[in-house]
């Protein structure tokens, strides 16, 4: 959360892309380290994997995926979170693109 608000992908800049990213299209799953360090839990290092769901189309075209590449490459530098704590804790990120399920639903 960011002061009081959940905070969430809204992809614009896919969508700037014309690269389809709201209606749940766009979700990202993050998984923490934690390390003992005297005694004390402490976060060493976060992967954040985004999971998008795009048409064949999009995947097959070089172009669209590039842009995809770009546009999630600059994601950190926009996100609070990672600006707040990418001094001190590891970020990594992955992308998973996946299809549409049947009848317009995003899997997950």
């Amino acid at each position: 959360m960011v002061n009081g608000r959940r905070y969430s992908l809204d992809g614009g800049a896919l969508e700037a892309r014309h690269i389809p990213a709201a209606g749940g299209r766009l979700r990202a799953e993050a998984v923490g380290e934690i390390e003992l360090d005297s005694k004390v839990l402490v976060v060493r290092r976060i992967h954040v994997t985004y999971h998008l769901a795009v048409d064949e189309a999009v995947i097959a075209d070089e172009a669209k995926r590039a842009a995809i590449d770009r546009a999630l490459g600059f994601h950190a530098e926009r996100c609070p979170v990672a600006r707040t704590i990418g001094g001190c804790v590891d970020i990594t990120t992955s992308l998973e693109l996946t299809t549409p399920a049947p009848g317009g639903r995003t899997p997950g």
